[in-house]
């Protein structure tokens, strides 16, 4: 049924809440924040826009809620981490409670790589150490990077790595590897890295061990690629599988039946918003990358995992779960 309001006077005065599937200041949290004092500017009647944490399982709390309970008018929508679309098929099934095809899709800020590092004191250096030597890693929830991505390397290239896991965002991550609590990372966001602990780096307290992508960032040029270690054509068609989730990298979205004038408004407001010279100086000046991803694109990207071959599916599947 068509509804009477313009978008315009659908958000003029309005608050819009952006929630964040993870607690304060992590990546996903900067990123969102970022995007909460830009984007409001091009959406049709300018609606202020709230940043909500609502953290939990690797923000699969927060997918759930968004799926099943959100306001549908176009009022909530949010960001969570890249697996969540996998999680119906690759993660905890039963706990996953939506059809990912389904959410109303607006674009992603970035196009991103993971990294696995360790701990300067643990005296791992390269990622062959850890054919022999364990690495104990900090993961938050099921459905998130450094949950699964430990599990994929440990499974397919049989590397040691030990995850410790339920912390409640990458913050807490990062402080527990700082007192000692944990050795390292894995699946943790390259562009993170670098805005939010560049001191680490430059500093030698971490050392980059492998990179998880499709292709090399121009950036590591002498860090080992995951698929480059890949002992066989089913794991590299495996470890894609995986890896297609970087390619949504900081995903937006809305819970499914937006009205379609208003759900149009909010990804062409997030593409322009994109190109914004104010957003992208702030961006800079964050050390955050920037490289969109269009709503439809990660429709598109989300077809061609589904269209994966349910033997092979399922064989992910019982490697990280």
């Amino acid at each position: 049924m068509a509804h009477a309001q313009s978008v315009e006077e659908f958000y003029e005065g309005t608050v819009l809440s952006l929630y964040i599937g993870f607690s304060p200041g992590g990546g996903y949290d900067t990123y969102g924040r970022l995007v909460a004092r830009h984007w409001g500017k091009y959406i049709p009647g300018h609606p202020t826009i709230v940043p909500v944490n609502m953290e939990g399982a690797g923000s699969l709390r927060f997918a759930n809620w968004l799926y099943n309970a959100a306001p549908a008018d176009g009022s909530a929508i949010g960001t969570v981490n890249r697996g969540i679309p996998f999680e119906p098929m690759l993660g905890n099934r039963e706990f996953a409670q939506f059809d990912p095809t389904k959410f109303t899709w607006i674009g992603s800020a970035n196009n991103e790589t993971s990294v696995c590092d360790s701990w300067e004191r643990t005296g791992i250096n390269n990622v062959e150490q850890l054919h022999e030597e364990e690495l104990f890693v900090g993961g938050t929830g099921p459905s998130a990077d450094d949950h699964v991505f430990p599990t994929l390397v440990s499974g397919v290239l049989g590397l040691k790595m030990r995850l410790v896991t339920g912390y409640a965002g990458g913050n807490d991550v990062d402080f527990a590897m700082e007192r000692g609590e944990l050795d390292g990372r894995c699946g943790w966001s390259w562009s993170s890295v670098k805005s939010t602990r560049r001191a680490w780096l430059d500093n030698g307290n971490i050392n980059i061990l492998l990179q998880l992508a499709l292709q090399k960032a121009p950036d590591l040029p002498d860090v080992p690629l995951i698929m480059d270690l890949a002992k066989t054509e089913e794991d590299r068609q495996i470890l894609r599988l995986f890896l297609l989730r970087l390619v949504l990298g900081r995903p937006y979205l809305g819970p499914p039946g937006i009205p379609e004038d208003r759900a149009d408004a909010l990804r062409r407001a997030f593409d322009r918003m994109m190109q914004d010279p104010e957003f992208l100086e702030e961006a800079e000046r964050s050390r955050l990358e920037i490289s969109p991803v269009t709503g439809e694109e990660a429709q598109r990207l989300l077809a061609e995992a589904y269209a994966t071959p349910k033997d092979l599916i399922e064989r992910a599947h019982d490697l990280v779960n």
